[in-house]
């Protein structure tokens, strides 16, 4: 029997959106994967890593799909839910979890680390990664890219400026990368299609990538909502599409008689 509006709506407000784990979502909405496969890419230099940092690691769900950690795992997240998530999936693999801000500095000293990993990263703090980055170290990172799910944000929101649609450019990111010492050996970006199957699953994406539609709620948008299921139940799926990019940057060996820990 098909459920009800109401039904689909209600099953999604109730459900927990703590953690970066979208499982919940199966055959309910799908999402096209980047083809350079983030979770292999990030794997296999994990395994090769002696010192390793994942910022901004959500419940740790990626990080603890890794078949190898290096001897030193650190990771950090600002959301206490996603800490203590974290901290449960990661410290029985040896990882340690810092509670950190997301706000520089990074609690680290320089030149801690040869491998800074981050999918998806809110923000990119890029001096702090060169800083903690040993030289000939790498970030490695899959990052949202700009206008993502953009059909999906400007169904509620209208359509947006073109600074907000231009936001989390990768030729941005190489630039900040490079003014901030790091030298970009992989620049990689992809559009990728998206496709919601019912309300419920709007709802729930929503709720949980917060950042979408600002301060979202099922009263506010009510109305919207409906014009939406009864789309979808009319002509199928709402597509949209996600943007992605990975970006690597190794920072350059000292030079003689140059600290270790500064930023070349």
């Amino acid at each position: 029997m098909t459920r009800s509006f109401e039904e689909l709506v209600a099953e999604a407000e109730a459900v927990s959106v703590e953690g970066w784990d979208f499982s919940w979502l199966a055959g309910r909405a799908t999402e096209q994967r980047p083809s350079w496969g983030y979770q292999r890419v990030m794997s296999e230099r994990l395994a090769r890593a002696s010192a390793a940092l994942d910022i901004q690691t959500g419940g740790g769900e990626v990080l603890a799909g890794a078949a190898k950690l290096p001897p030193l795992m650190v990771a950090t997240e600002s959301w206490p839910p996603n800490v203590a998530k974290a901290t449960a999936l990661l410290h029985p693999r040896g990882a340690v979890v810092v509670a950190d801000a997301d706000e520089p500095p990074l609690p680290f000293g320089a030149a801690a680390f040869d491998l800074v990993t981050s999918r998806h990263p809110v923000t990119v703090w890029w001096e702090e990664i060169a800083r903690v980055l040993r030289p000939g170290g790498t970030y490695l990172s899959q990052q949202v890219g700009p206008a993502s799910v953009f059909e999906l944000v400007e169904y509620f929101l209208g359509p947006q400026p073109e600074h907000v649609r231009r936001a989390r450019h990768p030729e941005d990111a190489r630039r900040a990368a490079e003014e901030a010492g790091l030298e970009v050996v992989d620049l990689r970006f992809e559009s990728l299609r998206t496709e919601f199957f019912d309300i419920g699953a709007v709802v729930y994406f929503l709720r949980k990538v917060v950042w979408m539609v600002p301060g979202f709620t099922v009263e506010q948008y009510r109305d919207r909502l409906r014009e939406l299921d009864a789309a979808i139940r009319e002509r199928g799926p709402f597509v949209a599409h996600t943007t992605r990019f990975l970006i690597e940057a190794r920072k350059g060996e000292s030079r003689k008689g140059e600290p270790s820990g500064r930023v070349p």
